[in-house]
């Protein structure tokens, strides 16, 4: 894994590009803290910040190739996980190697296919190649959107990198955000619409989407879609093929040069990826598997079972450890370690995130990192699988809009009325919402019923999810710790897109057919066990210390964030939190939680360290 970043000028000097693009790659030294590269010729300059994972001496970016008489340069985050498929075939197309890296796999695919090499792909993937020859930019995203890529194009100027820093780095790129983008922070929230970045002209390319830049114009291509086929599995098949697909993906992704270990909160997700990675770490005479989980300090004494959080997972994730032969990590935090690094998660998005969860994570994975380079997660299983209550509760199925919007009123409560006048928020929501449903591949002759679960689970798989991988990509990414989703296998997601709803959930519980899956795998009340969110800490001395913050902001009428909210309900929302409040996740009602004083924090330190002009 890695950081990239690049642009191209038809015009200006070669030695300002050499500058620019340096700077523009020292932004992305987390990334990639291992080596670092930059090529600059003709109106071209790459960057590149490396994390060695694999061929430690090969794989040095920016990678050049001269394929008869062409030549290529390629800057590349990622990982493929088809290598020897890939190697094999490009063998017989007359191609020789000089590494072991999937980096020169990917260079000579393209050399080879050309923008189709895509659809060769497994992995997770974003990357840049200059065909000198063509005068030719081609970028490319992996299909979930596990890895990122940004760009933004400026009259003679077109730029790129895995994050936004990296483009607000070049000279040309400045920190403005207008109205639409305002609405995508305040009114979407982190589950932004796909292709947004909120700073205006700045586009993120979608997942499972190419992009092909020239001086004659830009054209940007869909290489992949999920498609809706009949399913004709029964049950017993189907748990079969999930149960091989998901064994292929986790050992597929265990290949690593450098030490490798699971994300294990004991739910299902991260215990079915421990479980098939520990059985292919016995088969291969690696050694135990090490395991990781997050904790808090004095949840015995704050801890609260609710509708989201039934049961603490530390002693589940100790049972499966123990099931598995696994040698156990607990990292435990304490409120002032939360309250301490606020912020930090925001340097790593570059725009106001997911609370205190993406604080827990960053933590935990800087913990990690002192041991490991590369760890599995759990990630998408609940979008793939149906996992949320949302995919259950007879309000959000029922609902014009998406599921995790139905607190848009109390959150529009909190905006200005200078925001309000020039925006319809309601309006603003129900567009995106009904472009997504617009997008949806439907399936004749399935029920009312049925087609709104598919719609469910789409609007889960191209929205929510991606906001969960991008929370991943840079939280792990910031401390140097490259995490890879086996549930985001492209051949998985195709498969169990299309389960019928009544196998997928066929004795009535929710994710039924991966737990069937993982019978005799995993222990039965593992199995069983009711979904669980990523933790967060009940400790009231973390919404003191996010309530007194806030109401610091509130009391200096200098602070930026005035502009955007109204005072008095924030103030409200201040004195209700002196009430006894249920805990909820980051996907529940958050408006009374201090999740949402944690995002008032961040949308005001981001206005002013990112020194961002607003252009309404």
């Amino acid at each position: 894994m890695c950081g990239i970043a690049g642009y191209v000028d038809w015009e200006g000097a070669t030695k300002e590009r050499l500058n620019t693009i340096e700077h523009m790659g020292t932004t992305l030294v987390c990334r990639g803290p291992d080596a670092d590269g930059t090529f600059v010729h003709g109106p071209v300059a790459f960057a590149h910040r490396r994390l060695i994972v694999i061929d430690p001496e090969g794989g040095i970016q920016p990678m050049v190739r001269r394929v008869d008489g062409r030549r290529y340069v390629i800057t590349y985050n990622g990982e493929l996980y088809n290598m020897d498929e890939l190697r094999r075939e490009l063998e017989l197309c007359g191609h020789t190697f000089e590494t072991r890296s999937d980096t020169e796999l990917l260079l000579l695919s393209y050399v080879q296919w050309g923008p189709q090499c895509v659809e060769k792909l497994n992995g997770i993937f974003a990357f840049g190649i200059w065909s000198e020859t063509d005068q030719t930019l081609f970028l490319a995203r992996d299909r979930l959107g596990v890895k990122p890529l940004f760009y933004t194009e400026r009259g003679h100027l077109f730029v790129f990198g895995s994050e936004l820093k990296a483009l607000l780095a070049h000279p040309n790129v400045p920190a403005e955000v207008d109205l639409e983008g305002l609405a995508e922070l305040l009114l979407i929230g982190p589950a932004h619409t796909p292709g947004h970045a909120v700073f205006k002209g700045i586009h993120e390319l979608r997942p499972g989407y190419s992009l092909l830049y020239s001086q004659s114009g830009t054209k940007i291509t869909q290489y992949w879609r999920l498609e809706s086929h009949p399913h004709e599995d029964d049950v017993e098949t189907t748990a079969d093929t999930v149960r091989e697909l998901l064994r292929d993906a986790v050992s597929r992704q265990l290949v690593s040069d450098v030490p490798v270990v699971t994300f294990l909160s004991g739910g299902l997700d991260s215990s079915a990826v421990s479980a098939l990675a520990a059985e292919a770490f016995q088969a291969d005479g690696r050694g135990p598997l090490h395991t990781y989980s997050i904790d808090f300090a004095n949840m015995d004494e704050y801890f609260e079972a609710n509708a989201f959080q039934t049961g603490r997972d530390t002693p589940f994730a100790r049972r499966v450890s123990k099931y598995l032969g696994t040698i156990h990590h607990e990292i435990v935090f304490d409120t002032p370690d939360l309250i301490e690094h606020l912020t930090r998660p925001l340097a790593a998005r570059d725009l106001p995130g997911m609370a205190d969860i993406d604080t827990s994570l960053y933590l935990f994975c800087k913990e990690i990192k002192k041991e490991a380079t590369v760890a599995l997660s759990g990630e998408a299983a609940d979008e793939v699988f149906g996992g949320y209550p949302w995919f259950h509760r007879e309000d959000a199925l029922q609902a014009d809009t998406f599921p995790w919007s139905l607190q848009l009123e109390e959150r529009i409560r909190l905006l200005s009325k200078e925001f309000l006048a020039r925006l319809n928020p309601i309006e603003y929501v129900k567009e995106r919402y009904h472009e997504a449903l617009a997008e949806v591949p439907k399936l004749p002759g399935e029920t009312r019923e049925e087609e709104r679960l598919r719609e469910i689970s789409y609007l889960n798989i191209t929205r929510f999810l991606t906001t969960l991988l991008e929370r991943k990509d840079r939280m792990s990414m910031a401390t140097g710790l490259e995490v890879r989703v086996p549930f985001c296998d492209h051949r998985l997601v195709e498969y169990v897109w299309n389960i019928p709803w009544k196998i997928k959930r066929f004795d009535g519980t929710a994710k039924a057919i991966l737990r069937k899956a993982m019978v005799g795998i995993l222990p039965d009340d593992v199995v069983y066990r009711r979904k669980s969110p990523y933790p967060s800490t009940h400790n009231p001395a973390y919404l003191a210390a996010v309530r007194e913050w806030v109401e610091q902001i509130l009391d200096d009428k200098t602070q930026p964030i005035h502009a955007l909210i109204n005072e008095s309900a924030v103030r409200e929302l201040i004195q209700a939190s002196y009430n006894k409040l249920e805990h909820r996740p980051w996907f529940g009602q958050i408006m009374a939680t201090p999740q949402m004083f944690d995002y008032l924090i961040q949308i005001n330190t981001w206005l002013k360290t990112y020194n961002v002009q607003i252009t309404w």
